[in-house]
Parts: structure tokens; sequence; C-alpha cells
């Protein structure tokens, strides 16, 4: 079955960095667009960045741009997001998306998510 597994997550002090993982099975990664989005307590999910299939191409949410870097290993089925300099307003359950095709149908998977909490 698809799994999309988070980890990576935890308690960083503002300004410092961290990086977050995502493990995928089940389809075939790098056909698949990847993305990670981000949900703060009673706050509504904030879209963070989406990488291209091939990881050539990628976007990212005007809050995070400059300090966030998404990647990709195809060969390992990796997904990745480089944090830095966070502060508070980073924190967040962070989560790994994924979108692919199999049989002419669009599939949607989410990942069970990680934490992350800035604070000092």
């Amino acid at each position: 079955e698809v799994q999309l597994v988070e980890s990576g997550g935890g308690l960083v002090q503002p300004g410092g960095s961290l990086t977050l993982t995502c493990a995928a099975s089940g389809f075939s990664f790098n056909d698949a667009i990847m993305s990670w989005v981000r949900q703060a307590p009673g706050k509504e999910p904030e879209w963070v960045s989406t990488i291209s299939p091939g990881g050539d191409a990628t976007t990212y949410a005007t809050s995070v741009k400059g300090r966030f870097t998404i990647s990709r290993d195809n060969a390992k089925n990796t997904l990745f997001l480089q944090m830095n300099s966070l502060t508070p307003a980073d924190t967040a359950v962070y989560y790994c998306y994924a979108r692919f095709s199999r049989y002419l149908r669009d599939y949607e998977y989410w990942g069970q998510g990680t934490q992350v909490t800035v604070s000092s």
C-alpha cells in the first residue's frame, strides 16, 4: 500500500534549523508531485512547498521562501524539507503530501505528520 512516513520533527530554538524527511513507498515516487503542508494549532492548513517529479522545479509559500528548501532523492524514494532561520510562527505539524496518477485516475495521499516546535 501507499505509505508516507515523516520524521525529523522536534523542538528547536528560534533561529535554529531542522530537516524533515518523508519516506515514500507503494507508488512510483519519481512520477509524483510532492509537497509539504503544515498546520498550526487552531489554524487552517497552510501549503508550504511543492517539488516537481524530477526535482527540477520548486515553489514556496511567501512565508518560508528563502528559509526553507524542498528536495527529493528519487533513487531512495525520499522527500526532504530543510528549514533554516526558524521562528515560533513555524511551529506546526508538518505533513508530506503526494499526488500521482495510476490507470488514468488521480490519487492524493498524506502522511501522518511530524511535530515541529520552535520555542526558547
